[in-house]
């Protein structure tokens, strides 16, 4: 079941690329408390997420914090060496955006976010999503209804929505 405005995010493992590699973490810890957005993309260095959806967080990053917001947090179902290369390598990181990886998919599951295109390799990734978090629970939440399309979920859109 998808989550919905009103509900707490659920707790899972994530994780993060750390200084000494690897790190686990809760997103309890990265998203339960405080003003938080958090976006979702089927994977890292696939088409529209690296020229559209991270670019439109990268763009908006001063304009969410502006607002109060402590964090912006993206999530993909990958293993968080490629999240971290990404991040490195989009400005993600260097934009102050968390790059955390959801390698079993618990947290994507947990959300009801997740979806499978074997034709394209894509297993268990996640749904392109864009969710603004007060305290752990969910405030505005916008999901595309393609994941190759980055309109509701772009930055832009969520920031105007808060």
């Amino acid at each position: 079941m998808t989550i919905s405005v009103g509900e707490k995010l659920p707790d899972a493992t994530v994780l993060r690329m750390g200084a000494d590699g690897p790190e686990e973490v809760r997103m309890s810890a990265l998203a339960g408390s405080g003003k938080v957005v958090l976006f979702g993309l089927p994977g890292a260095y696939t088409g529209t997420c690296t020229t559209a959806h991270v670019p439109s967080f990268i763009r908006t990053k001063p304009d969410f914090d502006a607002k109060g917001v402590d964090a912006v947090i993206c999530l993909s179902v990958n293993d968080p060496f490629v999240m971290g290369a990404w991040g490195d390598s989009t400005g993600a990181s260097e934009a102050g955006i968390h790059m955390i990886g959801d390698a079993s998919s618990e947290f994507t599951k947990a959300i009801g976010m997740d979806f499978t295109a074997p034709p394209a390799g894509l297993i268990d990734r996640s749904k392109r999503f864009a969710l603004y978090a007060e305290d752990g629970v969910v405030k505005v939440l916008h999901v595309e209804e393609n994941p190759g399309v980055c309109e509701t979920s772009g930055g832009e859109a969520l920031l105007a929505a808060i």
